[in-house]
């Protein structure tokens, strides 16, 4: 069965725009900030290759510090090549994602360590399995629109991980998928399987159903490890993020204006790298912005000025004419509640009303991202239908403003049974899955069940049911016999 359970959504491509957290000369100054951090302060670059890749486009490099420093007019020549619009596709069409404006897509994230069991509840670490099932539990979840590979399978050697992690997501779900790098090897033979699935390499690069994640390090740091897989990456020509994430008070300064500066450096320096090496290269202005608990320390994934800051990031992309990645719906609670609700729903809402592009992190994760829940993948899935809705704002046309139908119901009259409502009724109005709606009486005669509850039913009805589109049985077998490391266990 491949139907979804969601009863309607909204789908992935509405526009935003609406929420603007910053003014436009707030954009400004941030930009002329990050202009003069860029050309005074500069970047470390770690990688050889990248450091003279710099060196070569023109870049004041000094090859001892490993500092890396550059003008506005050179930043925004070597950003004239960047894509100002790119499409992620699915497997199915149907999931083709065009990442252009401020149309808005949400999508899952990772990579989390540890896994709540869907029986027992029991915090444990993650395996590949759980990989599998969330990318099946994704695949039927009309609202969250792409997946991003959810969590480590701990059992596996590191060199075994990147072609597991990223086949249980291809075979389980016919979305887009996303997924951090381990291994210079992985990223080549992820690259090499899914171009036997497309059919070629240049089917894939045409359609490219997968891509790559590789992370920048604050405070304004290319490591050499991260930057080695970033430049692997970019020679199979799939599409990349290349996010950073600094942390207010710590890893970035205390004040939201500064950390965005500081941000906007790093994310630049992603989009530039990729841009020096493979002029068009697809590519995302890639931001996870957070902050400090400075009374413990603590890295704080779920706090409101994390949803403020990567918002901004939709406007400060856009200034550069760039698609972004951004971050939203992660939450520091320890299990599916309250606080799981509260902070999942807050940032992703900023993001989605701000016009943000793909936004990621916003669907299973809690524990501030540290652990993937199946009911929260069910919860969120609401959560981010209303988002949606939100997003599509409210209509006004001749239909909508229903003054005829006013008339013909007219004083003391019902709309119930009238054919305005009957036609209007699914696509104006967004239905939850988890959300309780019924008398307190029947709640109590169907059992008292919270949410928590209903989400955990209905995620192991899904993953009992559900049955993704799979990769073809005879790429399968070849898969398994040529790509070294592949556990041989795919084929049902």
């Amino acid at each position: 069965m491949r139907s979804s359970r969601n009863r309607n959504s909204f789908p992935g491509g509405l526009v935003g725009g609406n929420y603007k957290p910053l003014t436009q000369e707030g954009i400004e100054r941030i930009h002329k900030a990050t202009m003069k951090a860029f050309e005074q302060t500069g970047i470390q670059v770690n990688d050889e290759r990248a450091l003279k890749a710099f060196h070569s486009a023109g870049a004041d490099v000094d090859l001892k510090s490993k500092i890396v420093r550059a003008s506005e007019s050179w930043i925004l020549d070597k950003l004239k090549t960047a894509p100002s619009a790119i499409t992620l596709y699915g497997r199915e069409d149907k999931h083709n994602m065009e990442l252009d404006g401020y149309k808005v897509y949400i999508g899952s994230g990772g990579t989390a360590t540890n896994a709540l069991d869907i029986d027992t509840g029991e915090r444990r670490p993650s395996t590949l399995t759980d990989v599998q099932m969330a990318a099946r539990l994704v695949d039927a979840l009309d609202n969250i629109h792409y997946f991003v590979l959810s969590c480590f399978p701990n059992e596996l050697h590191k060199k075994d991980v990147d072609v597991n992690r990223f086949y249980a997501g291809i075979r389980n779900t016919t979305k887009h998928v996303m997924g951090g790098v381990y291994t210079k090897e992985g990223i080549q033979n992820v690259a090499k399987y899914a171009s036997m699935i497309a059919g070629s390499r240049e089917a894939l690069l045409k359609k490219p159903f997968v891509s790559f994640i590789t992370c920048i390090m604050s405070p304004l740091v290319l490591d050499k490890d991260y930057t080695d897989l970033m430049i692997t990456a970019i020679e199979t020509g799939l599409p990349m993020a290349t996010p950073t994430a600094p942390m207010a008070g710590s890893t970035s300064p205390a004040t939201l204006a500064g950390t965005l500066v500081q941000m906007n450096v790093e994310a630049l320096s992603g989009v530039l790298l990729t841009q020096i090496m493979d002029p068009g290269h697809p590519v995302l202005y890639s931001c996870v912005p957070t902050t400090t608990d400075l009374r413990t320390g603590a890295f704080c994934f779920g706090s409101i000025e994390m949803g403020m800051m990567n918002a901004a990031c939709a406007q400060l992309s856009r200034f550069y004419n760039l698609p972004n990645y951004t971050t939203a719906g992660v939450n520091e609670s320890k299990i599916p509640d309250i606080q799981s609700g509260y902070e999942s729903m807050a940032s992703t809402i900023m993001c989605a009303l701000a016009g943000s592009n793909y936004i990621h992190d916003a669907a299973g994760l809690i524990e501030s991202g540290m652990a993937i829940s199946y009911e929260q993948y069910v919860v969120d899935n609401d959560i981010l239908g209303m988002c949606m809705r939100a997003v599509k704002g409210i209509e006004v046309s001749d239909e909508t403003l229903a003054v005829d139908v006013i008339h013909e119901v007219g004083p003391a009259g019902n709309y119930l049974a009238h054919d305005h409502t009957v036609m209007n009724m699914k696509k104006e109005f967004f239905y939850n899955m988890v959300s309780d709606r019924s008398t307190r009486a029947r709640w109590d005669i169907e059992g008292s069940v919270d949410a928590r509850e209903k989400a955990r039913r209905l995620a192991k009805e899904i993953l009992t049911s559900h049955k993704p589109l799979f990769v073809d049985k005879e790429i399968e077998k070849e898969i398994l016999r040529t790509i070294p490391g592949m556990v041989q266990e795919w084929i049902e």
